[in-house]
């Protein structure tokens, strides 16, 4: 059955929760409350990776995240650390982290993938082409998916090289990484592309833009996108990539999804 991560951003500038749960008792409080609602998994990060977003350094990151995880992890929650940091890595893992979530697939940081290996911790290997200060000028492809899918087989080759077991990889395609508009639909209809690597596949399209340009297509005017317009554009993108083989998928709103998925499971009997 299709899992679902829940996003506990500690973080200042998030794109979407940017500094709501900066304190770690209210980060915990967050977490523990999608749990409740059906995360099966809290995915913790201290550092934004929006378009944009300025690097922080990673004793910072380390002051925002290892609390939360550690406060989790003693609650009993499955937690993943969301990081680009080989040593943030290694010590979430050392405070009680099952996964390492690295939206850069190991290339930010040369010193991840041995760290993993190391941790004995999951690997979620994520699409990526630049940081985020230059993700768009490396939106150029001419068949999205199927090269998606080839540069995401050169980490896996990358992972098993430093020793990470096959058993223990997760892919992402990267949403919104590297990645224009039009440019992430055809990615999700290609998710069988991304399947066919044979590997757990993660897809995390919660709130972001692509959705927001349709939303605001459908219903011109107004101020804008609301967050509740945006969750329930995730759940039914959630919904569909279930339905194309998704093993999880990353949002903020883990009611709305757990619901989709539940209609949608019941719709396939």
């Amino acid at each position: 059955m299709t899992g679902i991560w829940g996003i506990v951003n500690v973080t200042p500038d998030s794109f979407s929760d940017g500094g709501r749960y900066l304190d770690a008792d209210r980060a915990v409080a967050h977490g523990l409350r999608l749990r409740a609602e059906g995360a099966s998994v809290l995915d913790v990060g201290g550092e934004s990776t929006r378009p944009g977003a300025e690097r922080v350094g990673v004793d910072e990151e380390q002051r925002r995240v290892l609390p939360v995880v550690e406060q989790l992890t003693a609650a009993g929650a499955v937690v993943s650390i969301d990081t680009l940091n080989a040593s943030t890595a290694a010590a979430a893992v050392r405070a009680g982290a099952r996964i390492v979530n690295d939206v850069s697939g190991g290339l930010a940081d040369p010193d991840m993938r041995a760290a993993v290996a190391e941790s004995g911790a999951d690997f979620a290997i994520g699409h990526w082409r630049g940081f985020s200060a230059d993700m768009y000028a490396n939106a150029d492809y001419r068949r999205v998916a199927r090269e998606v899918a080839g540069e995401l087989r050169e980490r896996i080759g990358e992972a098993a090289a430093a020793g990470i077991a096959p058993s223990r990889l997760i892919v992402d395609p990267g949403i919104g990484f590297a990645k224009a508009g039009a440019q992430n639909w055809d990615v999700l209809r290609g998710l069988d592309e991304i399947v066919g690597l044979g590997f757990r596949v993660l897809v995390g399209t919660s709130r972001k833009r692509f959705l927001a340009d349709v939303l605001q297509e459908a219903a011109p005017g107004g101020d804008g996108v609301s967050e509740e317009r945006r969750d329930l554009a995730t759940a039914v993108t959630s919904a569909l990539a279930m339905r194309a083989g998704a093993w999880a998928v990353r949002v903020h709103d883990v009611a709305a999804t757990r619901d989709a998925l539940a209609i949608t499971r019941a719709w396939e009997g």
